[in-house]
């Protein structure tokens, strides 16, 4: 036990990383969480792109078109979105920010910059009221 919190689950495994919120998150799984959730998003796009007909104009394609072109990638996007926010929730609760502050990821253009300025902003020194230390996590009683 550090500093008087409850026993903490030092070595979560990758369904606590992509869908909980709870505990708090080091700069490089961040990276590796949101990568794999890019990968996820590029290989749908890829599948997307491959099945469509070879004269159609890419310019003219929406973000509608891709989501009803399949009905799986509406699901998918939800999926991906969770996992966004818990690797957000995380990182933010990692520097000592409440996990409240991951809904700017759905404002557009600060989304970009604020997930891009998380992954690189230090972790907050020793237990906070969230973790005893990144990657970690811990139930309140």
């Amino acid at each position: 036990m550090v500093s008087g919190l409850p026993p903490a689950q030092l070595s979560p495994g990758i369904r606590w990383l992509l869908l909980s919120p709870i505990g708090r998150l080091s700069r490089k799984v961040y990276w590796y969480g949101l990568a794999f959730n890019w990968v996820i998003i590029a290989i749908a796009a890829n599948m997307w792109m491959k099945s469509l007909p070879g004269d159609v104009d890419l310019a003219s394609l929406t973000f509608g078109d891709f989501m009803g072109s399949n009905p799986l990638f509406p699901v998918l996007f939800v999926v991906v979105t969770w996992f966004e926010m818990a690797l957000l929730i995380k990182r933010l609760q990692d520097v000592g920010l409440p996990g409240f502050f991951a809904l700017v990821a759905f404002v557009p253009v600060i989304n970009f910059f604020a997930v891009l300025t998380l992954g690189f902003l230090p972790s907050a020194q020793g237990p906070n009221r969230y973790g005893p230390q990144p990657d970690s996590y811990y139930r309140r009683r």
